[in-house]
C-alpha cells in the first residue's frame, strides 16, 4: 500500500474511488488477520477480485467479537459503541487520530461551510455520560476548531440551551445545534422555539430512552417545535470514521472517500450500486488500519441521483455472517 494514501482519500477525483478502494483491499487481506480469515472462509481469491461489486464485506457484528486491526499497533483511540448491560459493545481500534480529525473536518467543511463561522452546541446526553464515543469526540473537536466562546456541550440544562439559543438568534449567529433524537425530543417538548440561524442536525438514537418514532415523525415533530424548514441528520457509527449528512428529508450524502452499496437480504454476497432497497455496505476508505468495507445492519434505499436513506434495522441480525468463522 502507498504511504501516501491516507493523504489521497481526502482528495479523492469522482472516478478514483474504486481504483483506490481495490489497493485497500489487497493490504488489508495482508494486513488483517480477521478479515484475512474470512475473505478465505467465502473461498475469495484476493488475486480475482477486481472491481468495486467484487470486494467481500466484513459483518459489523466483528468488531463486538474481535480485534479489527491492521498490524499491530498502540491506538490513539478506541472508540466504543453503546449498549445495555445485557449487550457486548463494538470497539474500533484507531491507529492515528488525525485521520479521523481530517475525515469529519474534511466531510463537514465540504458540505457545510468553515466550522469558524458556526457556534457547535452539543446535545448529547447519553453519549457524554460514557468514555469512548466517536460522536463526542468529533463535537469536542468542532468546539473546539470553531474558536466560539458560546460553543459547548448540554447534558440537561435545557433552559440554559434555550435561553443561548434565543441570544444566538437575536445575533443572527450561525449555530449548529447537533444532538442525540430524544435529547433534542426532550427539548422540544418543553420549549418551542423559532430558529432562522440555527441547523438542527439529529444524530439518530432513542437508546430506548422513549418510544421509537420514525425519522418523519421525529422531523415534522422537530420542525414545528423548533422553527426550521427541515431537520438535518448525521450518518455515522462506532466501527467507520467517516460520516454521509442529510439536509433535509432524510436523503444523506457521502464524501468521495466514502460509498453505500446496497446487499439483498436473501443473498448478502449480491451487491448493488444502483437505485432500489436493500443492507446498507459502507465503503470508507478513510478505514485504513481496521477494516474499510463494513456490512452494517441497517435497511436502505438508494436514489438514483446517488444520495440514500436508512430506513430501519434489520431484526435478529446479531448472528447474521459470523457462522462462517468460529473462533
Amino acid at each position: 500500500m502507498s504511504m501516501a494514501l491516507s493523504d489521497r482519500i481526502f482528495s479523492l477525483g469522482a472516478n478514483d474511488l474504486e481504483s483506490v478502494a481495490l489497493e485497500l483491499f489487497q493490504y488489508q487481506y495482508q494486513e488483517n488477520a480477521i478479515y484475512q480469515a474470512y475473505v478465505n472462509a467465502l473461498n475469495i481469491r484476493p488475486e480475482n477480485v477486481r472491481s468495486l461489486l467484487e470486494i467481500p464485506f466484513l459483518p459489523i457484528q466483528f468488531f463486538k467479537s474481535h480485534t479489527v486491526v491492521c498490524g499491530q499497533f498502540e491506538p490513539e483511540l478506541i472508540f466504543e459503541s453503546s449498549g445495555t448491560t445485557q449487550t457486548v459493545n463494538s470497539r474500533h481500534l484507531v491507529k492515528e487520530a488525525d485521520i479521523y480529525t481530517r475525515s469529519f473536518m474534511t466531510t463537514f467543511e465540504q458540505m457545510y461551510g468553515s466550522v469558524t463561522d458556526y457556534v457547535i452546541v452539543g446535545l448529547l446526553p447519553s453519549y457524554l455520560e460514557r468514555q469512548h464515543s466517536s460522536l463526542v469526540k468529533m463535537v469536542q473537536e468542532m468546539v473546539v476548531l470553531s474558536n466560539q466562546p458560546e460553543s459547548g456541550f448540554y447534558l440537561y440544562e435545557h433552559e440554559a440551551l434555550f435561553q443561548q439559543l434565543k441570544e444566538l438568534e437575536k445575533r443572527k449567529q450561525k449555530t449548529l445545534l447537533i444532538g442525540v433524537t430524544f435529547g433534542l425530543l426532550d427539548f422540544a417538548e418543553k420549549y418551542e422555539l423559532k430558529l432562522e440561524h440555527t441547523i438542527v442536525m439529529e444524530t439518530g438514537g432513542m437508546k430506548g430512552r422513549r418510544e421509537e418514532w420514525t425519522r418523519q415523525e421525529v422531523h415534522e415533530y422537530l420542525t414545528e417545535r423548533l422553527g426550521v424548514q427541515v431537520i438535518h441528520s448525521e450518518y455515522g457509527m462506532t466501527e467507520l470514521l467517516s460520516q454521509a449528512y442529510s439536509m433535509g428529508n432524510g436523503l444523506f450524502e457521502t464524501p468521495s472517500w466514502m460509498k453505500v452499496l446496497l446487499r439483498d437480504e436473501n443473498d448478502p454476497f449480491q451487491l448493488s450500486d444502483r437505485a432500489g432497497a436493500g443492507v446498507i455496505n459502507v465503503i470508507d476508505l478513510a478505514n485504513i488500519y481496521s477494516c474499510a468495507f463494513i456490512a452494517t445492519d441497517d435497511i436502505g434505499k438508494m436514489h438514483a441521483d446517488g444520495r440514500f436513506e436508512v430506513l430501519g434495522r434489520l431484526d435478529n441480525s446479531a448472528l447474521r455472517g459470523c457462522s462462517l468463522m468460529v473462533s
